[in-house]
């Protein structure tokens, strides 16, 4: 079968409880941009059980189709029924594009499936586009046009990578939530509902589910925050993160931090902000005692306005932020936050 017989934008639409997660309506506003330039639709591929009700949702957030897989084999996430379900639909569809949700789900379920219908995976992707590839012609090579240019962090964030899959469809991406942005829901969209049914087999691979143990946390998505007050090791201690408390609680945002303050179990990972912690987009994000290493970096450049305090006027956090102040931040903060409560109410 030839590569042009592959047609469609495919989103995994990741459910949990009957749930949809964030990423699902990030993965479909993506997805609506790269369908715009390659002039086709996009597809969700919702798999679960007793999930139909969720369909109409996804049409509000950009789903043309909605790709059911209702079965009580896929009520709770196992590995091998929901690789099967979803490489079934690949392989029946044809699929030019799939892009998958970096959750602990989606990191488990994508490589099984890339596997399955003998296409490679670009991981954890921050950026993603149709175009040419090579990205600059090559004597002697042909370059292809109307490909996924799938843009990730490598070698530890040291350097940038554009990889693309022209050889071998689908092209398959996972992207890491909060980095792509969900668009307006449409109220009273509807897309077009399609049941199939894969056929299960149960065998050695299908785990049993003996119990679900939910962890109760009291600690905030910061993915979630309009505001974030971040600290990284310039903070200096677990207890002096008080003075970024009390800043937060004046204008109601949120303590984050970087991974050296998690590293030196200052904070729970849960707060961490960067590469290998959390992609975050607030309103406002204020980077204290953060040195800015592009690491930290990939996971809040795109917050809208971005507050430095550094006693180090050469540190990278700088090239990035909308605002600088150079200075001792025990000064700094705990005068800053005198300040607002005279204006904050």
């Amino acid at each position: 079968m030839g590569l042009e017989e592959y047609k469609g934008v495919y989103v995994f639409a990741q459910q949990v409880d009957n749930k949809l997660g964030g990423i699902a309506f990030e993965l479909l506003g993506k997805a609506k941009e790269l369908a715009k330039d390659l002039n086709t639709d996009v597809t969700a591929m919702l798999l679960g059980s007793g999930i139909k009700g969720l369909a109409d949702q996804l049409a509000e957030y950009g789903a043309d189709k909605v790709i059911v897989v209702d079965d009580p084999e896929l009520k709770d996430y196992r590995t091998e029924p929901y690789a099967h379900a979803m490489a079934s639909i690949i392989n029946e569809y044809k699929p030019e594009i799939v892009l998958v949700g970096a959750t602990a789900i989606g990191r488990d379920l994508g490589p099984r499936v890339s596997a399955r219908v003998a296409t490679g995976l670009t991981a954890d992707c921050t950026v993603l586009e149709i175009g040419d590839f090579p990205l600059n012609p090559i004597p002697g090579q042909e370059q292809k046009h109307n490909q996924l240019l799938m843009t990730r962090p490598a070698f530890g964030g040291n350097t940038i990578a554009t990889i693309a899959c022209p050889d071998n469809r689908p092209q398959m991406a996972t992207v890491r939530p909060g980095v792509m942005q969900k668009i307006e829901p449409i109220a009273g969209a509807k897309a077009e509902i399609i049941e199939y049914n894969p056929g299960f087999e149960p065998n050695d691979k299908y785990v049993e589910i003996l119990e679900i143990v939910k962890e109760v946390s009291n600690t905030v998505d910061i993915m979630d925050a309009k505001i974030l007050v971040s600290g990284g090791r310039g903070v200096g201690s677990k207890e002096n993160f008080k003075i970024l408390q009390d800043l937060a609680d004046v204008i109601g945002g949120t303590v984050s931090c970087s991974r050296a303050v998690v590293d030196s179990g200052w904070m729970p990972k849960e707060l961490q902000v960067g590469q290998t912690g959390k992609t975050v987009r607030p309103n406002v994000y204020f980077a204290i005692g953060i040195s800015g290493a592009i690491q930290h970096a990939a996971g809040m450049e795109e917050s809208d306005i971005i507050i430095a305090i550094n006693k180090d006027e050469t540190a990278p956090i700088f090239e990035i932020a909308d605002y600088g102040v150079v200075g001792d931040l025990n000064k700094i903060v705990p005068k800053l936050t005198e300040e607002l409560k005279k204006v904050v109410k």
